[in-house]
């Protein structure tokens, strides 16, 4: 699968990029991520990317034409890609979860717009993006850290990426929701300071794999 991100702040990618299963992904193919600057299709010598705002207000807004042009490079570079949609990422968008992250894993390409400053201008969420999409109820100062999420969010939903099959297989209902419940690891007794003990329940210390099970369902709660 490939990512195409639209962004004017292209660094903030760099150490994410490299580290961990997202760069091993990366080098066995199994994802591709291309980042691209916005700046790099603008026209203007100054390579502007924002104006103020119609109306008046505080604040830069993204122009159209560039995140236009940036959106219309992609799509011709890949013009056999089929499966693949435009997201805008925006306080106002539709919010992100998991059932959306397991519908983008089964897309070739996902193009995604971070946005910056005081917006975007509205005509990119109605005539260029397919989706808009918020990871919160809260604002951020941009979309980097939205789009990071996404990819990693989706990412890790493509076969092969975790490594082990089960690891996805064994934590995914049949509504496509992931199954989390609470975790532990030795030591079975920690002790932070002087008569105080953080203890493992006994119940996954017992090799009764039944009722380990048991205990796990009733401490689930489904992701969706």
């Amino acid at each position: 699968m490939q990512f195409d991100v639209i962004t004017i702040f292209p660094n903030f990618f760099d150490s994410f990029l490299r580290e961990s299963i997202i760069q091993r992904a990366q080098k066995e193919g199994l994802i591709r991520v291309n980042i691209h600057n916005l700046r790099d299709f603008t026209t203007n010598s100054h390579k502007t990317v924002d104006d103020k705002p119609f109306g008046g207000g505080i604040g830069m807004v993204l122009k159209i034409e560039p995140i236009y042009r940036a959106v219309e490079k992609i799509k011709e570079k890949g013009k056999n890609i089929k499966k693949q949609k435009v997201i805008l990422l925006t306080p106002r968008g539709e919010k992100f979860n998991q059932k959306m992250a397991t519908e983008f894993s089964k897309l070739d390409r996902l193009i995604i717009i971070c946005g910056r400053y005081e917006g975007i201008d509205e005509r990119v969420a109605k005539y260029i993006a397919d989706k808009n999409i918020s990871i919160g109820n809260f604002v951020l100062m941009g979309g980097e850290v939205a789009a990071m999420a996404i990819i990693e969010a989706v990412a890790r939903l493509i076969p092969g990426v975790l490594g082990k099959p089960q690891l996805l297989k064994e934590r995914v209902t049949k509504e496509k929701g992931f199954v989390e419940y609470p975790q532990y690891t030795r030591p079975e007794i920690f002790s932070p300071k002087k008569g105080v003990e953080w203890k493992v329940p006994k119940i996954l210390l017992s090799g009764h794999h039944k009722k380990i099970a048991q205990w796990r369902k009733k401490h689930t709660k489904i992701i969706k």
